[in-house]
């Protein structure tokens, strides 16, 4: 495996570049409320900064969004607001690339069924979520689960 080997990368998350972007598109948004003298336009301003700044900092919290940590047995790492999750490879149940219809194209969502403390979860992940393709990321699993 080279560095540039898809399989060699074990963890995945949010591009940092778009966190960024997301978070100075909401600085920005955030002074144009404050300077703006329209009242409902200041609202709307100033809801669309939240939204930004609200999903720049769920970017940062949840790094790495998914990961592998290998060992003996290896475990897959979720991140979620409440914190990560550890899966082994006997609580992943089924893990697929499902191509969903979104904006009139077809976008690949990677799919895992896991056995979260006896009740069945579904978690899914995009593109946004992975910073890679899911078709890649899912072959990195299904490589270090099969182990």
């Amino acid at each position: 495996m080279t560095a540039t080997d898809p399989s060699s990368r074990l963890a995945w998350s949010t591009p940092g570049a778009a966190l960024a972007a997301c978070g100075i598109g909401g600085i920005a948004l955030a002074v144009a409320a404050f300077l703006s003298n329209d009242g409902p336009g200041r609202l709307l301003i100033g809801l669309a900064a939240l939204g930004l700044l609200f999903l720049t900092g769920m970017g940062l919290r949840q790094r790495p969004r998914l990961s592998v940590e290998p060992g003996n047995p290896v475990h897959i790492v979720v991140r979620g607001l409440a914190g990560p999750q550890r899966y082994t490879p006997q609580q992943i149940l089924r893990v697929r690339v499902v191509n969903y219809r979104r904006l009139g194209r077809r976008m690949p969502m990677l799919e895992m069924d896991v056995d979260h403390d006896g009740d069945e979860k579904l978690i899914i992940f995009g593109r946004w979520d992975l910073g890679a393709h899911p078709e890649d990321v899912l072959e990195v699993l299904r490589i270090h689960l099969s182990r």
